[in-house]
Parts: structure tokens; C-alpha cells; sequence
């Protein structure tokens, strides 16, 4: 079992039931952070000190309040210790649940559980700890069919951001208006029309409409 873990979860009462939990499993030593640049730090105090810690539980949604952050999401946090700290065990204790939003976590972070935050997220929080401990990964039920054969679409990130700020009603023009103010390419109108037409054809979407409804009951948006 791990001894040494640090959770980085901006919400006071989800800290105190990991932090109850964590004890309950005998972890002898638990730090709590509530920003994600405090977490970093933390981490790579503990490493240069020689006393590294086992394993970072983190939330992915951070708020934003008047202090300045460096790294401002889980996200970015997990890339970070991912990066540096390799051999440190993440488990990621969120509630979303898009599973496109878990592979990329997986595949490009590396991180070894994902957890949703649900009634039973504690009790699937603890068999996460248990598997991880033991040299597995694991993905509590909600996204469990995240790297089912059915879901192993060709879709990219950039798939993923087109399809959501249509699901927000931006219009084509809008988005290639947007993306060439975020110097995101490909950014014309032609290359957009291309892209969804192209995830149309491989949706089976009659329209728009349809391609942004089927997208969400998969979970990639």
C-alpha cells in the first residue's frame, strides 16, 4: 500500500472524504492542496528531498479565484507530473465522464485510474488505490467501455473541439473565425466543411444536428 500520497481537490468536502478514506486504508502520510501549481511544488519538493511521494489523486476542474496559476486544470498538472516524474502513480477523481477526455488522459498522460466522482466514486476510489498498488490501471464503471473495440474511433482533438463548439452553436464561419484568432489550423472555412463532413460519413449523421447528438451519447463531447 502507498505511504506517502498528495490529493489536489479544490472542493473542501471531496478533500476530507479522500483524506478520510486514505487513512482508513493506513496511508501514514496524506498531504492536501487546493491549486495545482501547490501540487506541483509539492511533488517536486518531496523528489528532491528524497522523499518522494507514492501517489497524486487529482481533480481535473479547478476554480479560478483571484491568485495566478502556471499550470490552471488536472489536466495540465497531470502532463506536468506525468512528464517529469514518470514512475509517480496518478490516479485522475473526476466528475467527468466524456471518454474521449479518459483516452487522451490514458494514452498521451499516462495516468495509471480514472475515477468518476458519483455515489459509489469513494468505494470505486478504493479498489482504484488497491489495483494501481498491485501494477494495475483501472477505470471505475461510468467510462469502463472507454477503450472498448466499438468506441476505437478515428477521432482526433481537433475533431473533438470542432464538434464542441458546434454543439454550442457556433456556426462554421464562427469556428474557423475562431480558430484563426487561436492560430489553430487547419482554420478555413473549406478544411472545416471537409472535417465534418468527413466525421458525418463516419458517424452515419444525416446532418449536423444528428452528428452533435450521436458524438454526445458516446461520450466523446
Amino acid at each position: 500500500m502507498f505511504k506517502k500520497v498528495l490529493i489536489a481537490e479544490d472542493m473542501e468536502d471531496i478533500n476530507k472524504g479522500v483524506f478520510s478514506l486514505l487513512t482508513e486504508l493506513g496511508v501514514s502520510q496524506i498531504d492536501q492542496v487546493q491549486y495545482c501549481d501547490d501540487a506541483y511544488l509539492k511533488v517536486k519538493r518531496a523528489n528532491l528531498d528524497g522523499e518522494s511521494f507514492d501517489l497524486v489523486i487529482s481533480d481535473l476542474s479547478f476554480k479560478v479565484d483571484h491568485r495566478s496559476q502556471t499550470y490552471t486544470s488536472g489536466h495540465s498538472l497531470v502532463e506536468k507530473l506525468k512528464t517529469e516524474f514518470p514512475e509517480l502513480k496518478v490516479i485522475v477523481y473526476s466528475v467527468e465522464d466524456r471518454l474521449q477526455a479518459v483516452r487522451t488522459l490514458f494514452n498521451q498522460h499516462h495516468v495509471d485510474a480514472y475515477v468518476c466522482k458519483s455515489r459509489n466514486g469513494l468505494k470505486n476510489l478504493t479498489v482504484a488505490i488497491n489495483e494501481i498498488a498491485e501494477g494495475n490501471t483501472y477505470l471505475s464503471p461510468e467510462v469502463a467501455n472507454a477503450f472498448s473495440s466499438e468506441n476505437e474511433l478515428e477521432i482526433d482533438d481537433y475533431d473533438i473541439s470542432l464538434l464542441d463548439h458546434l454543439s454550442k452553436g457556433l456556426s462554421q464561419d464562427e469556428i474557423s473565425a475562431l480558430y484563426r484568432k487561436e492560430n489553430i489550423a487547419p482554420a478555413s472555412l473549406s478544411s472545416i466543411e471537409k472535417r465534418l463532413n468527413k466525421l458525418r460519413i463516419q458517424f452515419n449523421a444525416n446532418n449536423a444536428i444528428h452528428l452533435v447528438a450521436i458524438v454526445k451519447d458516446l461520450g466523446l463531447i
